[in-house]
């Protein structure tokens, strides 16, 4: 492998990024996301599916027997950190609980000795392909241990609490505590829905409505330490009824994220939630029109997907760029694809989470589909017009050999429209280099 790896080399700058603070790395930090999810990425690569199992093996359950052969004994820091992750109620996912412990290893500096553990316990390093796994890579192996040596040595402070939708999500929604004074009922309207606790409406003169500390869209996530996180019909009642006349302390996950935007992994169930009664109306905020993740309504050029924007553009083609994958190579590169004359292909551009995958509309065929990691570059071109961009993606970025880089460009209906896009591309993955 090339000393090169572009998961290290873009953990390297996530990780500078982080440190520019100078301070405690909270759940605020931009960079914290996506140093997360580099470090989900490399733990994943390689890893291989055990056979004749129905059970799709990830790297939580290489964590998991960690336990089983751990000669410091059940009470050391990183046994003590696997059996708590095991042990959170609000977790129902193996990727939900690698999530969490990997949270929890950046708070309790144990990232390094958990991986080390990991390296030293041969049952389960096998799992790992040594033809691709980093983790099973002499030359990779000292600089990734370097670079998490760095980051347990850093101060984090996050709130563990707030795990609830780890299983979907790397993307943690505003969870905030509702402390409430003793009283006969609160007034809350609930809506038991894919095991979350919606609060549909506040009785009018309820100390809920008075106190003004809960909405319509929020999830009511645990009451007083008990986690309402697959909840039963009628648990919170159940449990409320139990508390009358006692001190409340709920944990509140508010409908509105961070950007003032819906909280992405919920609009699903919002929209649910809306069909069933067409007037609800969630949240103390704005507008319906915060259901896209651009704040505005789609339009003729875009349509929704589980609640993102997703884009209608032209895929022009792609051109091979050798081993060159800088912004300097889109000014060459995308005059090449250009020059070719090749019918443009109508596809849907969906820019997710961690990745954007490219589909053309007319059979449904998927053309392509890349984490933001692999991405190494993206712009767009000024002549003739700013319709037309282009990002550089490895060509084979799971083999063990760069193989170099290849320019995919795509044209939109507008100027406007082209420039959403790279900047959602960039923002995608923040360590990605990129021009407008």
């Amino acid at each position: 492998m090339s000393p090169k790896d572009p998961l290290l080399r873009t953990l390297k700058v996530c990780i500078m990024n982080l440190q520019t603070d100078r301070g405690i790395v909270t759940d605020v930090n931009p960079y914290l996301s996506s140093c997360c999810e580099l470090l989900e990425l490399i733990l994943r690569k390689g890893l291989q599916q055990p056979v004749l199992s129905v059970v799709h093996r990830d790297y939580w359950h290489c964590f998991e027997q960690l336990l089983q052969h751990d000669t410091c004994g059940r009470l050391s820091a990183v046994s003590l950190a696997v059996e708590e992750t095991s042990g959170c109620r609000k977790l129902l996912s193996t990727q939900g609980r690698g999530r969490y412990l990997l949270r929890l290893a950046f708070i309790r500096r144990l990232l390094e000795r958990v991986i080390k553990h990991l390296l030293h316990t041969p049952k389960v390093l096998e799992w790992y392909n040594p033809a691709i796994s980093l983790l099973r890579n002499e030359e990779f192996l000292e600089p990734f241990l370097s670079l998490l040596k760095v980051l347990s040595e850093m101060d984090f402070n996050l709130d563990m609490k707030n795990c609830s939708f780890l299983d979907e999500s790397w993307l943690l929604p505003v969870c905030e505590i509702y402390e409430a004074v003793p009283c006969h009922e609160l007034g809350m309207e609930l809506r038991y829905l894919s095991g979350r606790v919606f609060v549909l409406k506040l009785l009018p003169g309820s100390q809920a409505q008075v106190d003004n500390c809960v909405h319509p869209g929020d999830i009511i996530d645990e009451i007083n330490g008990t986690s309402l996180r697959n909840a039963s019909n009628g648990q919170a009642g159940v449990i409320l009824s139990r508390l009358k006349g006692c001190s409340l302390s709920l944990c509140v996950i508010r409908c509105w994220g961070q950007d003032g935007g819906m909280y992405r992994p919920i609009i699903k169930l919002i929209r649910a939630l809306r069909e069933e009664n067409p007037s609800l109306q969630f949240g103390p905020s704005p507008s319906s029109q915060q259901l896209t993740n651009q704040g505005q309504m789609p339009t003729p050029s875009q349509c929704l997907k589980d609640g993102r924007v997703v884009y209608i553009v032209q895929f022009l083609g792609k051109v091979n760029t050798g081993m060159y994958g800088g912004k300097e190579v889109l000014q060459h590169a995308i005059p090449l694809v250009l020059q070719k004359n090749q019918p443009g292909k109508e596809v849907r551009l969906d820019l997710k989470e961690t990745h954007l995958t490219c589909t053309e509309i007319s059979n449904k065929i998927e053309l392509f589909q890349h984490h933001y990691p692999e991405i190494s570059c993206v712009g767009r071109f000024g002549k003739p017009d700013y319709k037309t961009f282009a990002f550089c993606v490895s060509d084979s970025p799971e083999t063990p050999q760069a193989t170099g880089f290849c320019c995919m460009v795509l044209r939109t209906s507008g100027v406007k429209e082209c420039e959403e896009i790279v900047n959602c591309i960039a923002a995608g993955f923040k360590q990605t280099e990129w021009f407008v």
